[in-house]
This record gives C-alpha cells, sequence and structure tokens, in this order.
C-alpha cells in the first residue's frame, strides 16, 4: 500500500439478518444473497476496497454467515499477510460481555482489539448490503484536508426515504451541522426542498476519536449504534464533514442503491438490463471481483429455422455461465449459474438464481425465484395476484419470490414447503447432481 490508506483499517459490517428481505435471507446473511447473476452483494463493497487501493480489511459477520464465509474464502483470497495485507473474517465472539453485537457501533468496540494490534491512524467503516462504486481514498484524503474527526459519505436522494437513512444538514463548508435518524420529517436541502443529504453508512473515522467515543457509549444507555447515538452526539463537540458520493469516473452518473427491502432487489437486478445502465458491470476501469465455479458456457439451443416451432432465444437479459435455454423464451431476465428453461417456456421480468428449472409451457413474470426451485410444467406464476399471494411471498410493488428449494407440486395443489437438500452453508460440499443439472437434463 501507498500513500494514505497504508494507515487504515477497514471495518465492513456484514452481520445483519436483513429481515425486510426475506425469504431471500431465511438461509443467508444479506450480504451473501445472490445479485446480477454471478456476483454476491458483498462484492461491491470488497470491489470498491480493492480497487480503491485497500489492503487491510475486516468483515465483522453474525447472522447465518457461514456461506458468506466460504464465499469470501472461495472468491477473495486475493491479498498477501505477509505484506500485512488481508481480508479477515471476524465472527461475533462477546468480547466484551455476554452479549451480541447489540448495534453498529457495540461491533466495533468489541472488535477495538484488531483495530488496536494495526494501530491505525483512521478507520474506514462500511456497509456489506450496498450496490455501488466508489472510491474510498477520496474519502480518506478529504478527511485528511478537513482535519476531520469523522467524515459521513452522503448521497441525494428523495425526501421521502428519510425513514430508511440518517439524514445530516451542512454548511457552506460542508461541515455538518446537525444529524437526525430515520426522521418522518426531514430537514431538506434548501436549494432543493424535494431532496436529503442521506447518510450512505460510509464513516471514516480519526481512530483516537473512535476509540473515545465508543468508550463513552459503554457507559450510557443507549442502543450503541453510529446513526442513533453516537453520530448526533458528535455534532456539537466533534469536527464532522460530509463526502459527497460521485463515481470513480466523475463524468458518469452517481448509482448507489440499498439493498433493503425485495423492491430494491429487485430494481437493483432490473436496472442492469438497460442498454446503457447507470451502474455498469463491464467497466474495466473499475472491475468487480467474485468467486466463479467452473460452469460451462451458456448455451441457447433449438433455432425454428422461421417455423414458429419451439426456439430459445434470450432478449435484454443476463445469461449467467452453465444456463441451457432449450426452447424457451427469456425476456428482461437475470439468469445466475446453472438455470434451465424448457421447450415452450417463457419468463419476463423475472430473477432465476442458481439451479432452477422452469418446465415446459411455465410461465413466470414478474418474480424474484430463489435456488434450486423446479417450476413445473404448465405453471403460471406472476399472472394472478391473489393465486400468487397464496401461495408465494408479494412485494408491495406485487413482486413474486419463491423460497429456497420450495416444492411446487402443481397450479391447482397445496404447496409443500421443505428444506431445500442443497446445503446453503456448505454450499460446494454438495454439488447439483448430474440428473439434475447436468448435460442429459431434458429439454
Amino acid at each position: 500500500m501507498v500513500g494514505p490508506t497504508n494507515r487504515l483499517s477497514t471495518l465492513i459490517m456484514a452481520g445483519g439478518n436483513g429481515n425486510r428481505l426475506h425469504p431471500l435471507t431465511k438461509y443467508r446473511a444479506k450480504p451473501a444473497v445472490p445479485f446480477g447473476g454471478i456476483y454476491r452483494i458483498i462484492d461491491f463493497t470488497l470491489s470498491n476496497c480493492i480497487n480503491s487501493g485497500i489492503r487491510r480489511i475486516h468483515v465483522l459477520t453474525q447472522y447465518k454467515s457461514n456461506s458468506l464465509a466460504h464465499h469470501i474464502k472461495m472468491g477473495w483470497n486475493v491479498l498477501h499477510p505477509e505484506l500485512n495485507e488481508c481480508i479477515d473474517l471476524i465472527p461475533a465472539q462477546k468480547r466484551v460481555g455476554e452479549y451480541w453485537y447489540r448495534g453498529t457501533a457495540d461491533a466495533v468496540f468489541q472488535n477495538f482489539y484488531t483495530l488496536e494490534q494495526e494501530n491505525p491512524d483512521f478507520v474506514l467503516i462500511l456497509a456489506g448490503d450496498h450496490v455501488y462504486k466508489m472510491d474510498y481514498a477520496r474519502m480518506l484524503a478529504s478527511h485528511i484536508e478537513k482535519r476531520a474527526d469523522v467524515t459521513i459519505g452522503v448521497v441525494e436522494t428523495r425526501r421521502e426515504e428519510s425513514i430508511h437513512f440518517g439524514v445530516v444538514q451542512v454548511d457552506g463548508q460542508d461541515r455538518i451541522t446537525g444529524f437526525e435518524e430515520k426522521p418522518k420529517q426531514p430537514t431538506t436541502i434548501p436549494e432543493k426542498p424535494q431532496k436529503i443529504y442521506a447518510s450512505m453508512g460510509i464513516y471514516v473515522f480519526s481512530a483516537r476519536v473512535l476509540f473515545e467515543e465508543l468508550l463513552s457509549d459503554t457507559r450510557r444507555e443507549s442502543a450503541h449504534d453510529f446513526g442513533k447515538d453516537i453520530l448526533p452526539r458528535m455534532v456539537e463537540s466533534r469536527r464532522l464533514f460530509a463526502h459527497r458520493f460521485t463515481n470513480p469516473n466523475p463524468e458518469d452518473e452517481p448509482y448507489w442503491i440499498d439493498i433493503g427491502t425485495l423492491d430494491a432487489y429487485y430494481q437493483a437486478n432490473m436496472d442492469l438490463l438497460s442498454v446503457h445502465p447507470l451502474f455498469d458491470l463491464y467497466d474495466a476501469d473499475w472491475p468487480i471481483r467474485t468467486y466463479q465455479p467452473q460452469y460451462p458456457p451458456a448455451k441457447l439451443v433449438f433455432g425454428d429455422g422461421g417455423t414458429g416451432a419451439r426456439r430459445g432465444e434470450a432478449l435484454d437479459s443476463i445469461v449467467s455461465g452453465g444456463c441451457i435455454i432449450g426452447g424457451g423464451r427469456v425476456f428482461r431476465s437475470v439468469l445466475s449459474p446453472q438455470v434451465r428453461i424448457k421447450s415452450h417456456a417463457r419468463v419476463e421480468d423475472s430473477l432465476l438464481l442458481e439451479g432452477v428449472v422452469v418446465g415446459q409451457e411455465a410461465r413466470i413474470r414478474n418474480t424474484i425465484i430463489d435456488k434450486f426451485v423446479t417450476i413445473p410444467a404448465g405453471t403460471t406464476i406472476g399472472y394472478d395476484r391473489e393465486e400468487d399471494k397464496r401461495r408465494f411471498t408479494l412485494t408491495p410493488s406485487g413482486i413474486v419470490v419463491v423460497e429456497k428449494g420450495m416444492s411446487i407440486e402443481s397450479d391447482k395443489r397445496p404447496l409443500e414447503r421443505r428444506e431445500t437438500p442443497y446445503n446453503e452453508e456448505q454450499p460446494f460440499l454438495q454439488p447439483p447432481s448430474r440428473a439434475r443439472f447436468g448435460s442429459q437434463v431434458s429439454l
């Protein structure tokens, strides 16, 4: 490492249970939820760190963390510990009392022994459940230049979104003059009354200040949370500055999304399908890393030759490795690895996660299907709201969510929920059987 990042330690908060993403988080931590075909949500934060020149990273885990840990072990073993580089997983350990993490600030305090060993000048605290590109080195440089105690990453967003974020107010020099946590009636940007500055959950602390504030917080009755307790209390006594979010390439329009709800998750995936998406996965100057098993190439088969017979095609879609579209049609959808679309099936505006099989003449629309679900031939999902609501999870905007490993007998018969035989906690110890996902699958 060169420059100020060699005086920095980074903590990624990856222990939340993601209740609003249920059932996608029924078997996995929120940062481990698949995204964009081949990625996990945490890959974007980790890629930002690597692309920003940050080489000392600690991922704080707690809720259902095994699959997240395995993903990072397999896909992020890219740094060299002999050069004081690491991506280190730290599970909750009850180091300072008989309790698990009670809030974001408590999670950092319980791991302060790690920071003491590294003795950094600065600490970068990140969330592991957002999709965006950001050069953290620029934020650190701004923090140093302004002699800040804390620098908070902020993004402009609509005022009605305030109930989901911390909202900050700034003066003409971007010094923070107020911090409200999830207010119903937020203070808006003076020149933009329909906009607010929302905290991105990205903080650069001077290490000494961080320790003093966390130690003080342990002596108070509080939620031990940065947004609820630490930052609002610091506004009057410390130098807090806002760092306005921009993409690494300033010419690109800023794109940042908090994957906080099923509807937000669905929309973020759909955003990737635009001809010129705001979030570009194909940006060679800011590559997104992940772990990719050795899948064969995607295959589209059965051209109809103009006869109107079965035809395999995918338009305005992302198709991952190992997929076979065998005589079905896919429109405006994201297909994760090893998805099978059988003859005369139709998939529209949907997200199909790994190993999903869509049977012959099935119709799927506006649906998220989690891993290893087989849709029987002739089944219809996404066309009858009341029927979908009876059988599946339905989001406020009407997106259908089919739970991982769910057994679907038919359109008109009761459904049986069962645990998937494929264990998410040990995802690569039980590979899909050849009979189900291999080349002998009937199309």
